[in-house]
């Protein structure tokens, strides 16, 4: 991930070298903010990783991150200057890997989680005053996510290496980003933090199961790169 977060300055620093940022910069849609409703789409990545609250003191299960892929639509209602409120639909692909050190059976002491999240997400935007043809914002709200690869129907359990979670979780989400006014179109880039509020994991059917029976809570946290475009 930290490509990612290279991709992300580096592009500011591109923007800031071709004269966004000059003293009389030619200003791209000029009234662009002025409109009630507009729409847009976005492409990016995501690092989703789990923390885990245990019943008992134990060797902690160890997570591995990938980078993921995330797709979506934007709808802005703007509400004044200042602020919007932002409904940002999309489709999040990821994998975490979990090693269970307890477990001696090197089959069993691996778990890949593979999920797919359509995420729903309800977001309050506060944008900086516009400079140029940059404008930097703060966005924050609540989300719920359906997860397409919970298991959660299934009565098999990690005994059968069927590892379960809630088909539904909420989350709340912060970050910050900047709008950067071309000549055709907005592209904003945006790094945002994301935090499940509830416990995602179905424990096993049999009592005192290794991969589940000491585990308390297991939350989804991680961070978004997103690149929008309106």
């Amino acid at each position: 991930m930290k490509k990612l977060v290279f991709i992300f300055l580096f592009t500011q620093i591109v923007v800031a070298q071709g004269g966004m940022f000059g003293k009389n910069p030619i200003i791209n849609k000029e009234n662009w903010n002025k409109q009630r409703v507009h729409w847009g789409y976005y492409l990016g990545f995501n690092s989703l990783d789990f923390k885990f609250d245990y019943l008992s003191v134990a060797k902690d299960i160890e997570v591995q991150t990938t980078t993921g892929f995330n797709v979506g639509l934007v709808g802005n209602l703007r509400l004044n200057e200042y602020f919007d409120l932002r409904f940002e639909p999309g489709l999040y692909i990821t994998q975490r890997n979990l090693t269970y050190p307890d477990i001696t059976d090197t089959s069993d002491r691996l778990r890949e989680v593979k999920s797919t999240y359509i995420f729903f997400p309800l977001l309050l935007k506060y944008s900086a005053l516009r400079a140029g043809n940059v404008r930097p914002y703060l966005v924050g709200g609540m989300s719920k996510a359906l997860n397409l690869g919970s298991n959660h129907k299934l009565k098999e359990d990690n005994y059968n290496e069927r590892f379960r979670m809630t088909q539904w979780t909420n989350f709340y989400e912060m970050g910050f980003g900047v709008d950067i006014y071309l000549e055709y179109f907005v592209f904003s880039p945006s790094i945002r933090g994301v935090f499940s509020v509830n416990d995602e994991l179905i424990r096993d059917n049999t009592p005192g199961s290794p991969w589940t029976g000491n585990v308390q809570e297991m939350k989804t946290r991680g961070f978004f790169i997103n690149f929008t475009f309106h």
